[in-house]
């Protein structure tokens, strides 16, 4: 059970303090509602650049770096389709200071047309490093569109294309800025040896005259359901043949989510797993293959993906996959099988909840979701998971039609 404490500054800031008596470190974790699936489809890859653009320096504090590593602080941040997360951990006679930095840099950035130049390169460099010049590094930009025709998870938090991020202006950058980056869009959640009146005392001070801004309200297309099976084939110059499936998966709030999960667990989560076992190790049709889920905040993708063995076909690779999802949708997993999985799970969890910035990341996205309580809530829901239910959840994810394959093939 993880102990917190909350409360919301007049501007709309929500802040969560968990106490922990147990470190000399405060981790602190300022999570903004925004993400790629906020982007305008015409401007992509705009979350991800604010990334990098929010250690360009602020409106009162041109180096963000210096100070903190000065006051024994370390930082670093990440943006998914969903959210945009910064977070910092530093000695708790400190703390001041990460309050003192990321206020300043949330009231306003100090926006030049040279710095957004110099971060428009890097993440143009890093979309050429990442996702085209890497062996495959291209196919989640080539099926999210495949799959999804309406909801903007059709592009990846990269962007795009790359175009995107060429022609951003500095009145764009601005724009989205002001829309997204404000007190009544983020979650504050910090947690080390503290209480939660300095804390009251710290987030009022640094960030109670923040004023509110007009966040745009969420109206995203939703995505219909898929009713046709849905193939793509490309080449590109990599080691061995490769097979990419999705399947549109529920939300993450979901019922059923925690059984979508758990079979992903089943498939492929260790050397004994399913598709290791029958697939690699016995079957030898493939050198290594994957089965997880996206955990998307709306309905996200369950993917499975694997690299043939030289000499093995699509069709003999493809038909021992359905195979195995088959024997998911006609048959129930024996409870040893569901045990282990359960268990796998709830040593993750219990693991991760003793690192307080991981608690910290935790509370303030469950927080987003609706309410920081679910992060107590998350073990119980996995344990209470069926054989029946795993199998009702396989029907309906595994269907044919609601399939986008991927078929990524060597060129050598």
């Amino acid at each position: 059970m993880i102990i917190f404490e909350k409360f919301e500054l007049s501007n709309g800031l929500k802040v969560i303090v968990n106490t922990d008596k147990t470190t000399p470190l405060v981790a602190f974790n300022l999570l903004y509602n925004v993400g790629s699936r906020d982007e305008n489809h015409e401007k992509t890859g705009f979350a991800h650049l604010f990334e990098h653009l929010m250690f360009e320096g602020s409106t009162n504090i041109p180096d963000y770096d210096t100070p903190l590593q000065n006051a024994g602080g370390e930082n670093n941040a990440f943006t998914n389709t969903n959210i945009t997360n910064y977070y910092i951990t530093i000695p708790k006679e400190n703390l001041e200071t990460a309050f003192w930095l990321e206020s300043d840099r949330m009231n306003e950035l100090a926006f030049s047309q040279e710095k957004l130049d110099i971060q428009k390169n890097v993440v143009i460099e890093e979309f050429k490093q990442r996702y085209l010049n890497q062996p495959y590094g291209d196919w989640y930009l080539k099926i999210r569109p495949l799959a999804y025709k309406k909801h903007p998870y059709q592009w990846a938090t990269i962007g795009k294309d790359i175009s995107h991020i060429e022609n951003a202006t500095l009145q764009d950058v601005k724009d989205f800025f002001y829309a997204h980056y404000a007190p009544n869009n983020a979650v504050l959640s910090v947690s080390g040896n503290i209480t939660i009146e300095e804390i009251k005392t710290l987030a009022e001070k640094w960030f109670g005259d923040i004023p509110k801004r007009n966040v745009p309200v969420r109206n995203l297309e939703t995505e219909p359901r898929q009713e046709e099976e849905r193939t793509l084939t490309t080449e590109g110059n990599v080691p061995l043949n490769a097979i990419f499936k999705a399947y549109h998966m529920c939300n993450r709030l979901h019922p059923h989510y925690y059984a979508t999960d758990l079979i992903s667990d089943i498939l492929s989560n260790g050397k004994s797993s399913r598709l290791v076992q029958r697939l690699v190790k016995e079957k030898k049709l493939f050198s290594d293959i994957n089965a997880y889920i996206t955990g998307d905040t709306d309905e996200g993708l369950f993917i499975i993906s694997g690299n043939l063995i030289n000499g093995v076909s699509y069709t003999d690779a493809e038909q021992a996959i359905v195979e195995e999802l088959e024997e998911l949708m006609h048959n129930e997993v024996s409870t040893d099988e569901l045990d282990k999985v359960i268990n796998k799970v709830e040593a993750t969890l219990v693991y991760s909840e003793i690192n307080s910035l991981n608690r910290a990341m935790s509370l303030a996205f469950f927080e987003l979701l609706g309410n920081a309580s679910l992060i107590n809530e998350e073990a119980g829901k996995y344990r209470n998971v069926t054989a029946s239910e795993i199998k009702t959840v396989a029907q309906e994810l595994f269907r044919k039609t609601n399939c986008s394959t991927l078929y990524y093939k060597s060129k050598n």
